[in-house]
């Protein structure tokens, strides 16, 4: 009850700071203060959780990714995680900007967003923390190289969201690269299918197929991917589109003893709507009618020959 009355307080201030039009840089400090407020007042409880459900806050990250992140580094007992993130867009809402305005630490964050750097910087303060900020477009080919050119530290929190060719880029880490790793996969694929879009160079979901739908990999072939990287599946974000994992290291019986796991199809149930039409235009489409839009889309079947290109109709 003392939750939800706090949520209400919460969104009536910023109503009211948006109502003022105040200077964007007031505006996230407000949300970064009420962030830790909120967070702090959850620590409590963290022990008794039983999903990461529970856990979601969002401050800057897309959807509810921060308050998971602060219930993994607490319950991990990491005090100021060092990261790296790809696909950061221009870091305004991301997986680890709040992470970096509260800690300091060591980051490197990765987009290939025209002017990354300029775009990024009146988010962050970049003198009080070592944020590394690289334009790139991330490919499993260049991925070892930035990573060997940009990040000297050991990394406890690793994220990558590129909407493209993630299984082959995550394929090419080494096992154990961190200690959390986040991950993006397409909830539409559905609980039963093991496959990803082709590794294409400069791949495009958009040019891919018109519906936006086509993009990833299911949420299958990324466990089965991060089990060989030896980590194991804690669970995703309430918008089932971010997975979330932990090292083998790092005992779920230790850390995690609560949190129960579901059957998959839960967490490929879906509520996002963004598909388009042949005219880009939003058309909304819903459960099953998302797959069927993507059922000529050529993808690979990593249960069978990864050499083989098939259609989704032929898998369903």
């Amino acid at each position: 009850m003392l939750n939800k009355i706090c949520y209400i307080i919460i969104k009536k201030i910023i109503e009211i700071i948006k109502y003022l039009n105040f200077d964007q840089s007031v505006f996230d400090k407000v949300i970064f203060c009420i962030g830790i407020n909120k967070l702090t007042s959850c620590r409590q409880n963290y022990k008794n959780f039983r999903t990461l459900h529970e856990a979601e806050f969002k401050v800057f990250s897309q959807n509810g990714e921060d308050g998971i992140i602060d219930y993994l580094v607490h319950q991990l007992d990491i005090p100021s995680p060092n990261f790296v993130e790809i696909g950061t867009g221009n870091y305004r809402e991301s997986n680890t900007r709040f992470l970096y305005n509260q800690n300091y630490s060591k980051g490197l964050i990765i987009d290939r967003l025209d002017q990354l750097h300029k775009k990024v910087k009146p988010y962050v303060n970049l003198w009080k923390g070592d944020l590394r900020i690289h334009q790139n477009i991330v490919t499993a080919n260049n991925i070892n190289e930035i990573l060997g050119q940009y990040c000297d530290y050991e990394i406890d929190i690793f994220s990558i969201d590129i909407d493209s060719i993630d299984y082959w880029v995550i394929s090419k880490l080494k096992p154990n690269i961190s200690k959390i790793f986040i991950a993006e996969y397409n909830p539409v694929f559905g609980p039963d299918l093991e496959i990803t879009v082709p590794n294409i160079e400069g791949f495009d979901r958009t040019n891919y197929h018109y519906s936006n739908l086509c993009y990833g990999l299911s949420l299958k072939a990324l466990i089965k991917l991060m089990e060989k990287k030896n980590y194991y599946f804690l669970g995703t974000n309430l918008q089932k589109i971010n997975a979330f994992f932990i090292s083998n290291e790092l005992k779920k019986d230790s850390f995690f003893p609560n949190i129960n796991l579901k059957k998959l199809s839960y967490y490929s149930d879906s509520n996002i709507r963004d598909s388009r039409d042949r005219n880009y235009n939003l058309n909304y489409l819903h459960g099953d009618k998302k797959l069927k839009e993507i059922r000529e889309c050529k993808v690979i079947n990593l249960a069978g020959d990864k050499n083989t290109v098939v259609k989704i109709q032929d898998l369903t």
